[in-house]
């Protein structure tokens, strides 16, 4: 039986440009090539996964019908062929406030790996911020850094260099670079 593999992905900044705190689906826009590179990895066989910090539901900046109605958009402008993302995952949480799954724990990502009976070294988690890559490290899998959202701050560079992060300008750039190399 071949492995199940599968990406782990951070919404925005990863796949669509983050307007901290996007609450609006006009605020929606696709980062250039994730559509494409979407679908790529899907004809590749990878599951597909979101794992989405959205404090600004916890801090009452927006609203979870808010946030659904910008999920909604997303998905209508990406266009994906079934099953398309088979599971997201999102933690509401403020960053204070007591979470079990605010990134970067594991449990989203591990919950996951069991249910779908993933083969952990067959996954990546890919995003823009160092809680997306320690996410994937806490679970056991491969973590990408992208350049396409928050500007990494000191230490990430070397962060990332010392835990075998891969940096990538954007996650189309992993896709064709690394991934499907």
């Amino acid at each position: 039986m071949t492995p199940k593999k599968a990406l782990f992905l951070d919404r925005d900044g990863n796949l669509v440009h983050d307007g901290h705190h996007t609450c609006e689906p006009d605020q929606i826009s696709l980062i250039t090539g994730v559509k494409e590179a979407l679908y790529a990895c899907m004809k590749a066989d990878y599951l597909l996964f979101i794992v989405t910090n959205q404090s600004g539901i916890g801090r009452g900046i927006f609203t979870w019908d808010q946030y659904k109605a910008c999920h909604a958009r997303m998905l209508e402008l990406l266009e994906l062929p079934q099953p398309g993302f088979i599971d997201v995952c999102v933690a509401p949480e403020h960053p204070d406030q007591p979470s079990v799954y605010r990134k970067p724990s594991p449990k989203f990502i591990l919950e996951c790996i069991a249910r779908y009976q993933l083969d952990p070294r067959a996954c990546w988690m890919i995003g823009d911020r160092r809680t997306d890559w320690q996410a994937g490290l806490n679970a056991g899998i491969r973590s990408c850094a992208v350049r396409s959202g928050a500007p990494f701050k000191e230490g990430d560079e070397l962060y990332a260099q010392e835990n075998g992060i891969l940096v990538h300008t954007d996650f189309p750039s992993f896709v064709r670079n690394t991934l499907l190399h």
